[in-house]
């Protein structure tokens, strides 16, 4: 599964949006692979949480070279001090054994999420411990390729949209406006503002 962006969606994009014809102008964006395994997902996404790049990625890997494969069975099956040895905190090792548990007993329907509209797939996630709707709202982008998603709660994105219209403040009703104005183009815009915040985020789902 991949996030495609073609030229006639920037095009489509600045003509909602013409300020962002200068940046779109500027910057290349590239097509990205989304993993469409929304549990494997979400758990690297969990094991993250408020840690450096590096330093997930080498504990989700410890995570994946003692599990075999990261699946809600062995997360279940592994032993808390297992978990521990890869670098998890106690509180990260109970929400990565809830959502496993979610999984197992169908409280969750990780299968049928994808099927699902954004609101509906957010309200299912939120569900579950530690995981709140930004995270939820990343998952659609990286994890599901959703094409018109703007997290109001991505400070990346709001510093965006401010530095892109020379803003001091910016709260909800107004953030409302630039999603109405961007949609359905709402995940290139949310790109661009990355960009021009000189962040972003990616879930790597290889």
């Amino acid at each position: 599964m991949r996030f495609e962006i073609t030229p006639e969606m920037i095009a489509a994009l600045c003509r909602r949006a013409p300020e962002f014809s200068d940046i779109a102008a500027r910057t290349e964006l590239h097509s990205f692979e989304c993993c469409g395994d929304l549990f494997y997902a979400l758990i690297q996404s969990i094991v993250s949480q408020q840690l450096a790049v590096r330093a997930a990625d080498a504990i989700f890997r410890r995570l994946e070279a003692s599990l075999g494969e990261v699946t809600a069975e062995h997360l279940s099956d592994a032993s808390i001090e297992e978990l521990r040895a890869c670098g998890l905190s106690g509180r990260k090792i109970e929400y990565l054994r809830a959502i496993a548990a979610a999984k197992l007993s169908g409280a969750i329907d990780f299968a049928a999420l994808p099927q699902m509209s954004d609101a509906a797939i957010i309200a299912e996630l939120v569900k579950l411990r530690g995981v709140g709707v930004w995270t939820a709202e990343m998952l659609l982008i990286f994890a599901l390729g959703r094409p018109d998603v703007l997290s109001f709660r991505d400070l990346g994105i709001r510093r965006g949209i401010m530095m892109l219209h020379h803003l001091d403040s910016l709260n909800e009703k107004e953030f409302e406006t630039f999603r109405c104005r961007y949609s359905p183009y709402g995940t290139l815009a949310s790109l661009y503002l990355w960009k021009i915040k000189d962040g972003g985020l990616l879930v790597d789902c290889t």
